[in-house]
């Protein structure tokens, strides 16, 4: 066990001395400020930790959505906040708006479409929409077909 894993989290956070010190304080404390600290960092792992948190709050997953790193890092952070459960309501609806731009750009955000088409509260027609916008492709349209007979089926 790490020393870092020992103490309290805020106390933890003047004692990381590397990305896997980040990491596993990300992925373990239920402290939003916290976790809004290590948002700061450059590391994508740790967005990925955090985002992978159940403790973190939506507004800090919305601002951590936007981050750019590498196409790979970007498209895997955005599929973790689509599958988020506290990403509801608006801030759910603005990442469609930003999976939509992602896939006109070429990023093929294919899994985060996919995990957006997962949320029951987001509606067939929007999802309908995404996969046909830019960049999207036929293999996609009929991934978010299979997702959505899927869950109506539950």
């Amino acid at each position: 066990m790490d020393e870092t894993d020992r103490m309290d989290d805020v106390e933890a956070l003047r004692h990381l001395h590397d990305g896997g010190d980040y990491r596993r304080l990300a992925e373990r404390t239920t402290n939003p400020d916290v976790l809004r600290q290590l948002a700061r960092c450059e590391y994508p792992f740790v967005w990925h930790a955090i985002a992978g948190n159940a403790a973190a709050p939506a507004d800090l997953l919305a601002s951590l959505s936007v981050r750019r790193h590498s196409t790979w890092n970007d498209n895997h952070l955005l599929e973790l906040v689509a599958a988020h459960p506290t990403f509801t309501g608006e801030p759910l609806g603005r990442l469609v708006d930003l999976v939509a731009v992602r896939l006109g750009e070429g990023d093929r955000p294919f899994a985060a479409v996919l995990e957006l088409a997962r949320r029951p509260e987001l509606t067939v027609e929007r999802l309908n929409w995404l996969g046909h916008v830019p960049g999207a492709s036929t293999r996609l349209r009929r991934g978010i077909s299979r997702v959505l007979a899927e869950r109506r089926q539950r």
